[in-house]
């Protein structure tokens, strides 16, 4: 039914490789893809974007209080910071469940659900999903009460270039201090049996070639695989790559996935 398989991201690439249906190729592209991106070695799946999972806050609201805005994961469960935080559910969003393998990632496995336990103490809100939690309880996009989300590095910029009137600064800021944010990499397979082989290593060159990834930012606010596409003025202007982001081996998160979002379902729902 399909040729070319895009939008696989590290948190569940193990498990497309286990199911056995991509078939290796090495593109010559591959060569401007910066290797830590590159997560299987077989190059069953290659690296055509990525983008930080972090915590996003509204610089406005944090002013005008005279608040200093967080800085870092802890900073969420302090009491000067209880009620102002809405995330995702990790079992039925993406970046929920980035945000989730960051918490892990930095605390570790003996310290995420403490963590958790004293965010959900803090009174945080969860949406099922980035759009309403973003754009629906987020102050910092709209009328929403709460003015730290969890969203993406890129986002700030995405505020400036959607402003209906033109913005010198961004409203809103990311938080990409060493270990806040969970780097999400989304990977193109060509699919076992296609008939079609020639022209999907077409699809997958061109998708790796610099007409199309400097498309990437302003198409789907994320950032190119490629190190020599050319960034958009208002993607340079306005976002920071989280420098040290958390990293966490892709078998890694297949062996434990399911056990990490129901000890959190556990912890914060229930």
């Amino acid at each position: 039914m399909a040729d070319v398989f895009f939008g696989v991201d590290n948190t569940y690439l193990s498990r497309a490789l286990k199911a056995d249906i991509f078939q290796p190729y090495a593109s010559p592209l591959l060569a401007a893809v910066p290797d830590h991106l590159k997560l299987d070695p077989q190059n069953r799946l290659l690296p055509v974007d990525f983008g930080d999972v972090c915590l996003n806050y509204d610089k406005k609201w944090f002013e005008t209080r005279q608040l200093t805005p967080p800085a870092t994961l802890e900073d969420l469960v302090k009491p000067a910071f209880k009620g102002l935080a809405v995330v995702q559910n990790p079992a039925t969003s993406s970046p929920g469940l980035a945000f989730l393998l960051a918490t892990v990632g930095h605390f570790g496995e003996d310290g995420y659900l403490g963590f958790w336990q004293r965010l959900r103490d803090n009174d945080v809100l969860v949406t099922d999903g980035w759009k309403d939690a973003y754009w629906g309880q987020f102050s910092g996009a709209s009328k929403g009460s709460r003015p730290i989300v969890v969203s993406y590095a890129s986002s700030p910029p995405a505020e400036v270039y959607f402003a209906e009137k033109p913005l010198d600064e961004a409203p809103t800021a990311a938080v990409t201090t060493p270990g806040s944010c969970f780097r999400q990499i989304e990977f193109v397979g060509i699919l076992k049996g296609t008939p079609r082989l020639a022209l999907a290593r077409q699809l997958v060159d061109f998708m790796l070639e610099r007409t199309f990834q400097e498309d990437i930012p302003l198409q789907m606010f994320v950032f190119p695989a490629n190190r020599e596409a050319v960034l958009p003025d208002v993607f340079r202007r306005h976002t920071r790559i989280a420098e040290q982001p958390v990293a966490l081996p892709p078998a890694e998160i297949a062996a434990h996935r399911e056990r990490w979002i129901q000890a959190w379902t556990e912890t914060v729902l229930r």
